[in-house]
């Protein structure tokens, strides 16, 4: 069956020039002469300054997200008799700025990864404050979150609860834990960012609890925290949410009978916008629904609510970053949908699937716009793709455009905050983009770009000819 031209969700724009409210960050504007600024600074000037791709960040919606996602929890904890914290996810988008960001608004942040871990650390935020997760840490990773004194180690496996009291007691040190826990429960999202389902590599089966959590609690240089959640990601409805609770709290009652359980991780993984069909949850909507799911779950079973934490996800960051592309070759290129001619506008950029892989390994859907000029052209059916040697390399699969694009023409693509440069690869020995923050008419370089130095810096042979031929010359 041959792919549909034009899908179902995608409207034909009346003004090709219009910006979507619901996609772009907040201090998103174009101006009289058509050019799109991002907190005051043009694209053009962007574009000029940093090259493109580029990642650019408005620091104040960043800020602003963050600060309303951790009221919103703690604020309908509060409602059912309890408290909340919310945890950044660094896996989303992660540097030494952001993270200090996250550290200056209060907010806890989760890493997977040893390199996540320093980067937290480096930034100055509380090991406290950390959580640390992953379904394969190594020894050296454990050993390292316990010198360090993060506040929580989320337990995958069975094995994992030798190795934390290992390296705890090797430093008579009492380690906190969490236990990740397989609900069962089927989020309604792509079925690689479903991550409760039976089949799959993360968290224990709710039937092993009880026995796992008297194992952790046989051990002296282990404290036990409570259970841990997460049932997908780029999540629109709550009733997913709702279930895991109930089923949480059931077996958070049952644990209660031999000893404390001051916590309950609740996951997250909340959806956004990515095309002007989408229409992501409001997230203290959500928070509100998943504390009252609580209170119900905890009133059933005759208990208190405990404290709770959620891992909000991409909802902080995603919607806050757009990427900045300069376009190159544009085909037209015929195809036939049904018995029907159709022609597709292919555009290219500079840029692709080393910068966002999403669309090649989700099938994610994406939004573009012209941003620097305006255009009184119709708009046409088009996909945006990128430079690399893959015919699965598409930035934007369905986007109407003007039919006057043209090479130098700036793209902006929205909502890639997340998951886009911490997926970022040097595919085809492309260099990684930059990343800027923009706030009130000023641009800040975050992380240089990458330079062909930089893709030689670890190639030992050429290293060696080099240092060679340097000691020749001299």
């Amino acid at each position: 069956m041959s792919e549909k031209l034009i899908p179902d969700w995608l409207e034909k724009p009346t003004d090709v020039n219009a910006l979507a409210p619901n996609l772009w960050p907040q201090h998103f504007k174009r101006d009289s002469t058509g050019e799109v600024s991002i907190a005051g600074v043009a694209v053009d000037s962007l574009a000029t300054e940093f090259g493109t791709p580029l990642f650019v960040i408005d620091e104040d919606d960043f800020r602003s997200r963050a600060t309303f996602v951790k009221k919103a929890f703690e604020a309908a904890a509060a409602e059912i008799g309890t408290e909340a914290k919310v945890y950044y996810a660094s896996k989303v988008f992660l540097n030494t700025e952001i993270a200090s960001w996250v550290n200056d608004l209060g907010l806890n942040i989760d890493v997977a990864t040893g390199g996540e871990l320093a980067v937290a650390l480096a930034a100055g935020v509380p090991a406290e404050r950390i959580g640390l997760h992953g379904n394969n840490k190594s020894l050296y990773e454990i050993g390292r979150a316990v010198t360090a004194g993060v506040g929580a180690i989320v337990i995958d496996s069975e094995i994992e609860i030798e190795r934390i009291a290992s390296a705890a007691g090797a430093q008579d040190k009492v380690q906190p834990v969490r236990l990740r826990v397989n609900t069962g429960v089927h989020a309604h999202t792509h079925e690689f960012l479903a991550t409760a389902r039976e089949d799959q590599k993360f968290g224990i089966a709710l039937a092993d609890v009880p026995a796992l959590v008297a194992k952790i609690r046989s051990h002296s240089h282990l404290r036990f925290l409570g259970l841990h959640s997460h049932i997908g990601s780029q999540i629109f409805k709550a009733d997913a949410f709702e279930e895991a609770a109930d089923r949480l709290i059931e077996v958070h009652a049952q644990l209660l009978a031999a000893g404390d359980v001051p916590e309950l991780n609740l996951g997250g993984g909340f959806g956004i916008n990515y095309t002007p069909a989408d229409r992501a949850p409001v997230v203290a909507d959500f928070a509100r629904l998943l504390a009252a799911a609580v209170a119900k779950a905890c009133k059933k079973q005759g208990i208190k609510a405990p404290k709770l934490a959620f891992e909000p996800g991409r909802v902080i960051a995603g919607p806050t970053t757009v990427t900045l592309y300069t376009v190159g070759t544009i085909k037209d290129v015929q195809i036939t949908e049904g018995s029907i001619p159709a022609v597709r506008k292919y555009v290219s950029v500079d840029g692709g699937m080393s910068d966002n892989l999403r669309t090649a390994l989700y099938q994610a859907d994406y939004t573009a716009i012209v941003a620097s000029r305006h255009s009184d052209a119709a708009p046409v059916v088009s996909r945006v793709v990128g430079k690399h040697c893959e015919s699965g390399d598409i930035v934007v699969r369905d986007s109407y455009l003007p039919s006057d694009i043209g090479a130098t023409d700036i793209l902006a693509v929205a909502a890639t905050g997340a998951y886009c440069y911490s997926l970022a690869s040097n595919y085809n020995f492309v260099t990684r983009p930059p990343v800027v923050a923009v706030r009130n008419g000023k641009a800040r370089l975050l992380v240089r770009g990458e330079t062909e130095a930089d893709l030689f810096s670890r190639d030992v042979k050429y290293q060696q000819e080099l240092q060679q031929n340097g000691k020749a010359k001299s």
